[in-house]
C-alpha cells in the first residue's frame, strides 16, 4: 500500500487545512474586491501551479520503470509457476476475489454516489480549461472509438510497438500502461523458469530498479507538504467551494464502502467459509486493527498479526507464516479499492464516462496495480496516475484527492490488514479440512 512515514503525512494533511483556508478565505474577500481574485488566479498560474507541477512530474516520472520492475519483481519471487502447492493455490485465489470483491464495491459506491457530479457545469468546463482539455477530447473521441471485443483487447495488451505504446507519442502524456502491465507479467512468467541462479538475479535486478524508484518517490513526498497547498489553494481560487464538497463526499464515500469491505464482505467469509463467529474474531483481532489504523503501515502491523493469528486465533504456524507475510506485499484489498475510487472520482470530476466494459477493465488493472506497489512507500501515486492516463483522464486530476489521503490512509491500511487475517483463517480452515484435522476450538 502507499505508505508515508507519520510526521511527513501529518504536515501533508496540515498544508491540505492551511491551501483549503486560504483559498475559501481569498475566495470571500474575492466577492468584495474582484481585484484580488484576479490577482490571485494570476499567483497560481504563475508560480503555484508550476510547483505542483514539479511533484507531479517526479511521479509521472516513475510511473514506467516502476510499474514494470515491482509487478515482474512479485511474479518472479514467486519461484516456479508448476511447483505452487495446494496452499499458495488458495491464497492466490483468495487475494484476487478479495481484491476484486472490494474494487467492485467501491466502483459501485462511485456510482451511486457519483461525488463528482457536486460540481456545476461551469465549475467542470473551468477545470478542464486548467487541465489542457486532455479530457474533454477523451469525451469528443469516445464516440468514434471501437466497442470493446476480443480484437480490441488483444489491441489494447498487444500493440504492434511496445515500446513506442509505452512511451507515448509525445512528452505531454503518459504512454499506455495495459501492455507494460502484460509484458512485466510476462517477463515475470519467463523469470520462474530460469535456473535458480539466474531467477535469483533477475529478481536482485527487479527489486534494485523497484528501490531506486520509491527513493524517487520518496522525493517528491518531501515537496508534498508545499506542493499540497498550492494545488489545492489553486483549484479553489479557480473552480470555487464546489469543488471541496465533491472532495468531501468522495471521502466519506470512501471511508463507508471500505469499512463495509472489511466488516461486511470479511464477515460473510468467516462466517460461511471458517465457520467462526465474525464478531469473535473481530473482537480478537481488535489490537491488530487499531495497531493498523494508528500506524498506517501494513508491515510495521506484521509481527502483531502473526502474533494475533498464532496465540489468540489459534491458526496452524505454518499456514499463518506463510498466508500472512504474502498478504502484507500482496493482498491489498483496501488499496485496490481506493485506486478504483480515485480513477472513477476524476473521472467524474473531468466529465469523462467509462463505459461498464472499461470500469470491469479499471478492476482488473487496479488488483494488478495493488499488488505491484505492495510495501512501496507513495508508491501508488504514480500507478494512479498512470491508470488515469490509460483511461484518457488527466494524470494532474490526483492532486485533487491527495490531501485527503492521510485520512484514507489509515482507513484502507486496517482493511488491507485486516482481510489479510480474515484470509489466513479461511486458507487455515480449508487446509485443516482438506488434511482431516479438526477446526479450530472457538469459545
Amino acid at each position: 500500500m502507499a505508505e508515508t512515514n507519520r510526521p511527513l503525512a501529518n504536515r501533508i494533511l496540515i498544508g491540505l487545512v492551511i491551501g483549503v483556508i486560504a483559498g475559501v478565505i481569498t475566495l470571500a474577500l474575492g466577492q468584495v474586491f474582484p481585484t484580488l481574485l484576479a490577482q490571485a488566479r494570476r499567483i497560481s498560474t504563475s508560480f503555484l501551479d508550476p510547483l505542483g507541477q514539479v511533484f507531479l512530474r517526479l511521479l509521472f516520472f516513475v510511473v514506467i520503470p516502476l510499474v514494470f520492475a515491482s509487478l515482474a519483481a512479485g511474479v518472479v519471487q514467486l519461484g516456479r509457476l508448476d511447483r505452487l502447492g495446494p496452499l499458495a493455490g488458495r491464497t492466490f485465489v483468495l487475494f484476487f476475489l478479495n481484491m476484486a470483491i472490494g474494487v467492485a464495491l467501491g466502483l459501485i459506491m462511485m456510482n451511486v454516489v457519483n461525488p463528482g457530479s457536486h460540481l456545476d457545469p461551469a465549475a467542470k468546463t473551468r477545470l478542464l480549461a486548467e487541465f489542457g482539455g486532455a479530457a474533454q477530447k477523451h469525451v469528443a473521441n469516445s464516440a468514434a472509438s471501437p466497442a470493446l471485443n476480443f480484437g480490441t483487447l488483444v489491441e489494447m495488451f498487444m500493440p504492434k510497438n511496445l515500446l513506442g505504446a509505452v512511451t507515448g507519442h509525445s512528452n505531454a502524456v503518459i504512454g499506455d500502461v495495459l501492455p507494460l502491465i502484460l509484458f512485466a507479467i510476462l517477463v515475470g512468467a519467463a523469470g520462474t523458469q530460469l535456473t535458480d541462479a539466474k531467477r535469483q538475479r533477475l529478481q536482485d535486478t527487479l527489486e534494485l530498479v523497484t528501490e531506486l524508484m520509491t527513493r524517487i518517490v520518496n522525493f517528491a513526498l518531501q515537496l508534498a507538504p508545499y506542493a499540497v497547498p498550492a494545488m489545492i489553494y489553486s483549484v479553489i481560487v479557480k473552480i470555487g467551494i464546489d469543488i471541496l464538497i465533491a472532495l468531501g463526499v468522495f471521502v466519506l464515500g470512501c471511508v463507508a464502502v471500505l469499512l463495509l469491505h472489511l466488516f461486511g464482505t470479511m464477515s460473510l467469509w468467516i462466517k460461511f467459509w471458517a465457520r467462526r463467529s465474525p464478531a469473535r474474531v473481530f473482537k480478537d483481532m481488535r489490537t491488530v486493527l487499531v495497531t493498523a489504523f494508528s500506524t498506517s503501515s501494513s508491515n510495521a502491523t506484521l509481527p502483531a498479526a502473526l502474533t494475533c493469528a498464532r496465540d489468540t486465533l489459534k491458526l496452524q504456524p505454518s499456514v499463518a507464516g506463510f498466508v500472512l507475510p504474502l498478504g502484507t506485499t500482496m493482498n491489498m484489498s483496501g488499496t485496490a479499492l481506493y485506486e478504483g475510487c480515485v480513477v472513477l472520482f476524476v473521472a467524474q470530476v473531468f466529465g469523462v464516462d467509462l463505459s461498464v466494459g472499461q470500469q470491469i477493465t479499471l478492476l482488473l488493472l487496479a488488483v494488478l496495480s495493488a499488488v505491484a506497489v505492495a510495501g512501496i512507500p507513495g508508491g501508488s501515486l504514480p500507478l494512479i496516475a498512470g491508470l488515469l492516463a490509460t483511461f484518457g483522464i488527466p494524470p494532474e486530476g490526483i492532486g485533487i484527492v491527495l490531501g485527503a489521503d492521510r485520512i484514507l490512509d489509515m482507513t484502507r491500511t486496517m482493511t488491507n490488514v485486516g482481510s489479510d487475517l480474515v484470509t489466513t483463517i479461511v486458507v487455515d480452515a480449508q487446509v485443516r479440512k482438506a488434511e482431516g484435522l479438526p477446526p479450530v476450538a472457538t469459545t
